[in-house]
């Protein structure tokens, strides 16, 4: 049994503790949502969908790390305006023998988090379809789970990575392992830069935007950016044609909304910098047009311009 802290136990960190806890691990759920908080600790974590339907007790259920301690495995699953403050927060979770896993959308999270926790513990982790949202406090639904993978950022021993992704696997996650992080972070980034800023655009989910013509030509537009800039940076993905990659692992959560249409609907902000707004920033140092994503991008900070900071 491992001790495992999540911090940012939202809909998708609810997933993996639900599923952790089931397994036998001892599960501290982070969160900073009070009324999910004191819903896990006195009702319990459910968490129906694709992983069956169960209820199940956590080690522990707070807004804060305080009285955790050292953990086998932290997993920050934060919105990535938040890595810095979770990674600080995390600090009295980490022992020697700590790994600590990033798993943000969009890009610069790990960087962020190994300038604080150190570089030689971090596994950048990448995770998608899902399609988790939060019910009611203390209940998560999810779509699925398709991809979940994990690589070093720098120094973190292959030993030490593999047994932070058995503890995965023992809850019945497939978890894949990547030597050439850049490629594993990018494929599933398309999938973000492609969905989430057009489904705020639009309101729709991910099967409506690729079933209505004119949703889809804005979300084609944001993708064929991203494997342009990908290009221009040296990021060698291994996904045959990106659109129909792209429309294939969409196929397969039609009815799930991405987490940032989700976070425009409850009235939070969402992570568009992170995620289409990489995308111009690293097209404008190399000289690829990104236009379709400069105006996504526009429009969403437009449409979150009175939402709490």
């Amino acid at each position: 049994m491992a001790k495992v802290a999540i911090v940012g136990c939202g809909a998708m960190g609810s997933v993996y503790a639900a599923l952790m806890a089931s397994a036998g691990h001892a599960v501290h759920a982070v969160t900073a949502w009070p009324d999910h908080a004191a819903a896990m600790a006195a009702h319990g974590l459910r968490v129906e969908g694709a992983s069956g339907d169960r209820t199940v007790r956590l080690a522990s259920a707070a807004t804060g790390t305080e009285g955790i301690g050292p953990c086998d495995l932290v997993i920050v699953a934060t919105k990535a305006f938040d890595v810095a403050a979770a990674a600080r927060a995390s600090l009295p979770l980490v022992g020697p023998d700590t790994v600590v896993q990033t798993i943000q959308n969009g890009l610069g999270s790990p960087e962020i988090a190994a300038e604080i926790l150190g570089a030689e513990r971090i596994a950048v982790g990448v995770v998608g379809g899902f399609g988790a949202s939060l019910r009611a406090p203390g209940h998560i639904h999810h779509n699925g789970m398709e991809m979940i993978r994990f690589g070093a950022l720098a120094g973190l021993p292959r030993p030490a990575l593999e047994a932070s992704a058995a503890i995965w696997e023992s809850a019945g996650f497939a978890v894949s392992l990547f030597d050439d992080i850049g490629r594993m972070v990018w494929e599933k980034l398309i999938m973000n830069v492609t969905f989430s800023g057009t489904s705020v655009v639009t309101g729709l989910t991910i099967g409506g935007i690729m079933a209505d013509p004119n949703a889809w030509r804005v979300a084609e537009g944001c993708a064929r950016e991203a494997v342009a800039v990908a290009g221009a940076i040296g990021v060698r993905m291994q996904i045959g044609d990106p659109i129909a990659h792209i429309r294939t692992l969409g196929g397969k959560i039609p009815h799930a909304k991405p987490s940032m249409l989700l976070d425009h609907e409850a009235g939070r902000r969402g992570e568009v910098e992170a995620i289409n707004g990489s995308i111009p920033r690293l097209g404008r140092a190399r000289g690829v047009p990104t236009p379709v994503n400069e105006t996504v991008v526009a429009i969403v900070k437009a449409r979150e311009a009175g939402f709490p900071a």
